[in-house]
């Protein structure tokens, strides 16, 4: 394990079943930790490392995450723990029962035009189109991340009749075109593994250990949804910052 971990990070290391929360500050070692972690459960406590999954909230932390892991990690078999983004797993699940391949993701540039197009369409009055449009996705993926019915919500960028018909519209696009957004990833995937006991388990079987970085930033469906995956030994460590 080495001298370079101080007593609290050995602790953290070193946990073994059920939930932990670590409570760090930025410089503090974080992704340390959680390596070093992981390496433990493998080495020490003899886990699959396919069982072991680690959730990062950029793209970019993932691969550092990955490549800090290997080059402390000195087997091959290693390769096998996931290291992604919430979204990056939870597209997988979705793909797992859903005929579903990356074409069909819309990206926001694509997403925007959408948005120009329906705004155009209902001939909705605003000041600045591109400042309206960002303000109407901006309240649509709060919505949908935290889980709130968009028939109870009282929309802030424009009357909640209009809110609901360019909401109305988007959805009836995406289906149209069999195409999904990045919140529709989170928000599905949550409705799947609440409704599908069997694809649950299957999937709570495969990550019987997770571990999450920079878990300040969680919306409530990426929160949710990680609760139901980690039932029900609840091997779940979480490292964040308080602040």
């Amino acid at each position: 394990m080495g001298h370079e971990l101080n007593n609290s990070q050995k602790q953290a290391v070193t946990h073994n079943e059920g939930p932990m929360m670590v409570l760090a500050g930025p410089g503090s070692g974080k992704t340390m930790v959680i390596t070093h972690r992981v390496i433990n459960l493998i080495e020490e406590l003899k886990v699959d490392p396919s069982n072991i999954l680690v959730i990062t909230f950029t793209k970019a932390a993932a691969i550092t995450m990955q490549n800090r892991f290997e080059n402390l990690s000195d087997s091959n078999n290693n390769k096998k723990v996931l290291f992604g983004t919430f979204h990056s797993v939870f597209f997988r699940i979705l793909k797992s029962y859903y005929d579903l391949n990356v074409s069909q993701i819309i990206m926001e540039n694509k997403k925007l035009d959408v948005f120009k197009e329906i705004v155009r369409q209902l001939k909705i009055e605003y000041e600045d189109e591109n400042e309206f449009i960002n303000q109407v996705t901006t309240e649509i993926s709060l919505i949908k991340n935290e889980l709130i019915n968009v028939k109870y919500y009282n929309a802030v960028s424009c009357s909640n009749e209009d809110f609901y018909k360019i909401y109305s519209l988007y959805e009836a696009y995406k289906r149209e075109k069999r195409s999904i957004d990045f919140d529709d990833m989170l928000i599905k995937c949550y409705n799947l593994l609440s409704r599908n006991s069997k694809i649950l388990s299957s999937w709570q079987s495969r990550f019987r250990y997770i571990l999450i970085d920079e878990f300040q930033d969680i919306n409530r469906v990426q929160y949710e949804t990680i609760k139901l995956l980690a039932k029900p030994n609840d091997n779940l460590f979480i490292v964040g910052d308080d602040d």
